[in-house]
């Protein structure tokens, strides 16, 4: 990997700042195209806890969304 200044003066340190973001986000990619690591499948994802469609309120819903609970 080359690293080419083309305009400016970087310090030493604000040229380590930049190449160490480089090298972090190329960490990252890295470990992004070998797969996720530790990742939940099958009936232990959250996900599969989440509903796929939410529900429609009933008629008068917004009448016991002001009360304590939902309770009218």
């Amino acid at each position: 990997m080359v690293i080419k200044v083309e305009r400016g003066r970087p310090t030493p340190e604000e040229l380590a700042a930049v190449v160490a973001l480089v090298q972090a986000r190329a960490a990252a990619i890295e470990a992004e195209q070998d797969g996720p690591a530790g990742r939940p499948a099958g009936w232990s994802a959250p996900a599969r806890n989440v509903p796929r469609t939410l529900p429609r309120p009933a008629p008068g819903a917004w009448r016991m969304s002001a009360w304590p609970g939902g309770r009218g």
